[in-house]
């Protein structure tokens, strides 16, 4: 685990760059990358420490977006041959993936420790 020197308002706002990405269970679709988009483009010029937390929490939610689309289309295919239903459950499973990596990194954030996502596309970096 990487840390980074951060005051308490930084803390603050590093955690706000993983937390805000549980709006998503409030504001389906957008919501997961909209939250962490906001945050870092509000506050990511301030801080080195919010840069590096809201593009990981991007980077992640980034990454559970391609691979709920993934699997959406998987489960399309296959559901001609009636496989398709039974891996309909991968999407609540993603979805308690992306809550417990949320709530872990959030909780990184606040003891100004980087946690770095697993299973994740780094797209910005």
């Amino acid at each position: 685990m990487e840390t980074l020197p951060a005051q308490r308002t930084d803390r603050i706002w590093a955690v706000l760059c993983h937390a805000s990405a549980l709006l998503g269970f409030f504001v389906p679709a957008a919501g997961h990358f909209l939250g962490p988009l906001i945050v870092w483009l509000v506050k990511r010029e301030e801080s080195a420490a919010v840069n590096e937390h809201g593009k990981e929490s991007l980077n992640f939610q980034i990454s559970m977006l391609i691979y709920a689309a993934l699997l959406g289309v998987v489960c399309f295919i296959l559901m001609f041959v009636l496989v398709g239903f039974l891996l309909i459950p991968f999407f609540a499973i993603l979805h308690i993936v992306n809550v417990v990596f949320v709530i872990i990194a959030s909780v990184k954030a606040n003891h100004g420790e980087l946690y770095r996502y697993p299973f994740t596309i780094r797209v910005l970096k």
